[in-house]
């Protein structure tokens, strides 16, 4: 038995599929879904990644960066509903970079939580991209 996963975001599906694995980053901290896990309902971290982990073998993980949105899962559906997401193969890192270094030039900010959503969503960004190659 496996997780039906639907990660999708206002635009549409970014990817949808059987994993065996799922973790994600909420408001409460990081879960990590398998089946049968018991039904649960979380907040998104704004920026964060989601990993899952595809049921094929040899088949790579799929990871992306979230800036919020809501994950719940019941009865082996996992459904990832993201205010923005990149799937990390798709980020532009030169570009997503060039962002990052403008904004903290324009709003120095400590590292860490207390960083503005922006900040931490370009370094998912950049984090997922590395993650996938």
């Amino acid at each position: 038995m496996t997780l039906n996963v639907e990660l999708v975001q206002p635009e549409g599906e970014l990817w949808a599929g059987n994993a065996e694995l799922v973790i994600a980053r909420t408001l409460d901290g990081e879960v990590g879904l398998l089946t049968n896990h018991a039904p649960i309902i979380g907040i998104l971290y704004e920026g964060s990644l989601i990993q899952i982990r595809p049921e094929s073998p040899g088949q790579p993980a799929v990871v992306a960066a979230v800036s919020g949105g809501f994950l719940s899962m019941a009865n082996n559906r996992v459904s990832i509903l993201a205010r923005d997401a990149v799937l990390g193969a798709d980020v532009n890192t030169t570009e997503t970079q060039a962002l990052l270094d403008r904004t903290l030039q324009d709003q120095p900010a400590p590292p860490g939580p207390e960083e503005p959503p922006d900040v931490r969503y370009y370094r998912a960004l950049l984090a997922a991209a590395d993650q996938t190659r």
